[in-house]
């Protein structure tokens, strides 16, 4: 007797294939930008107006700012590190944080009520702490799926 096969998954009209299609990059990387521009734009927003020469150890560690730094970085920071060292330190490892990281830390902000909604999910990961995309929005299309549909 043979098993019956499965039907692909799809998200947002995506197959979910391993490898990963261009497809799936493709999505990847237009919601990973929505994500990295909320995590910045968080983050500016709680620095804003502080002088960049205070000290770290100055921020308790359940302020905002300390949450969001744990978060995005995975270590805190002590005394001997200024505001303007870990603003630094923080922006670079947003831009260069891998895909899998980026899904759980943004799920676990989203979570937690520090970000937003995305428009979409990252996809092609197996686990996340919480839907962290608008309601609704499972049911509607990649934008890059509409592109290749135009391209065609």
């Amino acid at each position: 007797m043979s098993k019956a096969k499965k039907s692909p998954k799809v998200q947002y009209g995506i197959e979910i294939t391993k490898p990963w299609s261009k497809e799936m990059y493709d999505h990847n990387d237009m919601v990973s930008e929505e994500m990295k521009k909320n995590i910045i734009q968080k983050w500016e927003a709680l620095i804003y107006e502080i002088d960049p020469e205070t000290d770290w150890i100055m921020f308790e560690d359940e302020s905002s700012i300390s949450k969001l730094q744990r978060r995005v970085c995975y270590s805190g920071y002590g005394p001997g590190y200024t505001l303007g060292e870990v603003d630094r330190e923080f922006r670079d490892e947003v831009e260069n944080m891998p895909s899998y990281m980026l899904h759980e830390s943004y799920s676990y902000l989203a979570f937690e009520g520090m970000l937003p909604r995305t428009s979409f999910m990252l996809i092609g990961f197996d686990w996340e702490k919480f839907d962290y995309h608008v309601i609704g929005s499972q049911e509607l299309t990649s934008s890059v799926v509409e592109k290749d549909i135009v391209n065609a």
